[in-house]
């Protein structure tokens, strides 16, 4: 397969003592429309993100363990739970917290894509699905849960394709980046071979269409598959806001 870029997570603090390995936005490469933002979090008990402002994009919080509370001046106040995921649409703006489970290490994936221009000023909105809410395919070298896509109740504004997915050691995943679609894998745990490169845990490939994608497990691995159309307009990112 073709590749446009390999790069790894940059490790920094985010919100309140909030350890985060970020891919972007960084100095250099500060995103890949239409993504905006990708921060895998660890969130110990006292650290978390206190209530701060948002508008102009979606974001998707998804769990590996622990829980994320969530609460908005809209009104809603959930937690969701390893398997699970929040999503909110900023739209013309809102203001959310999120907070960690109070005697555990919590730690996922968020997730910023950007909205069109002719949907920036739409009504903010929030959505949660639990984990036995996403469709979860075996495979003969693993599993696969779509968190976006074919089958998922998640929904977004911009055709998004976002899987999770877990292989056995010297497992084998093949798949196709439609055109149009443009995006990346990034290696939660393990470790795999994307063509003659390996990548460990933290690190990415950045992908476009039309495309393969051919990934061997070199030992048992864990790695996020998204997708997405890009908008093909401006990304101002100042701050929380993506205007």
């Amino acid at each position: 397969m073709s590749t446009i870029s390999f790069r790894r997570a940059t490790v920094m603090k985010e919100g309140a003592g909030a350890n985060v390995k970020r891919l972007m936005p960084l100095q250099g490469f500060m995103n890949f429309d239409p993504f905006v933002l990708w921060d895998d979090f660890s969130v110990a008990p006292g650290a978390g993100f206190p209530t701060h402002p948002h508008r102009g994009f979606e974001a998707i919080t998804y769990m590996f363990e622990g829980t994320m509370q969530h609460k908005d001046n809209l009104g809603n106040e959930s937690t969701v739970s390893a398997g699970g995921a929040q999503r909110f649409t900023a739209g013309s703006g809102i203001e959310h917290s999120e907070m960690p489970a109070p005697d555990s290490v919590s730690r996922g994936i968020q997730l910023w894509i950007n909205l069109p221009r002719s949907k920036k000023a739409i009504a903010p909105d929030y959505q949660q699905v639990d984990v036995d809410q996403f469709p979860e395919t075996p495979v003969k070298s693993g599993t696969i849960r779509t968190i976006v896509g074919d089958g998922s109740p998640l929904r977004l504004h911009t055709p998004v394709r976002y899987l999770d997915v877990r292989l056995h050691s010297d497992g084998h995943y093949e798949d196709t980046v439609e055109s149009g679609y443009r995006g990346l894998i990034y290696l939660v745990e393990g470790t795999i071979r994307i063509g003659e490169r390996t990548l460990n845990s933290g690190e990415s490939c950045f992908v476009e269409g039309p495309d393969r994608i051919d990934i061997t497990a070199m030992a048992s691995a864990r790695f996020m598959v998204c997708l997405g159309t890009p908008h093909g307009e401006p990304i101002r990112q100042r701050g929380p806001y993506v205007d």
